[in-house]
């Protein structure tokens, strides 16, 4: 998301269609330099959850664990900072994306306190995910 410039959006929203259960340090991911990707209904793409939280471009994202793919239910705009709810969960917020696998799928890599992984959650093929704008939450 870009303050300043953009407006109100829909959420995205897909249903989970592989659990993954495994965790790398050393995935040599790259943070892609775009804040935003557009993904279209069908799409199957990767959810990846970090404990990194720098976003600059070309940063080395080693320390993940993998939830998922996901296939998108309606094409959307999905931006870093977006929450990411999977099984009804909130899972953490969009980091940015890795295209190592582009164009099969980007890796949409999720900042998260812990690197979790699907089982942990509990996710199962069909599980609900939903990438949205964070709440506004007045400052008091």
């Amino acid at each position: 998301m870009t303050p300043g410039e953009d407006g109100a959006k829909r959420a995205v929203y897909g249903r989970l269609v592989k659990v993954l259960i495994h965790r790398r340090d050393d995935r040599g991911m790259t943070l892609e330099e775009f804040a935003s990707r557009c993904v279209r209904h069908g799409e199957v793409h990767e959810l990846v959850t970090t404990d990194h939280t720098k976003t600059a471009a070309g940063a080395r994202i080693d320390r993940v664990g993998f939830l998922g793919f996901v296939e998108i239910g309606c094409a959307g705009v999905i931006d870093r900072g977006d929450e990411v709810w999977a099984g009804g969960r909130l899972v953490g917020t969009v980091l940015g994306f890795d295209a190592c696998h582009f164009p099969n799928h980007y890796n949409i890599l999720i900042t998260a306190p812990e690197r979790l992984t699907g089982p942990q959650l509990g996710l199962a093929p069909e599980a609900e995910v939903r990438f949205g704008p964070r709440p506004h939450r007045p400052t008091p």
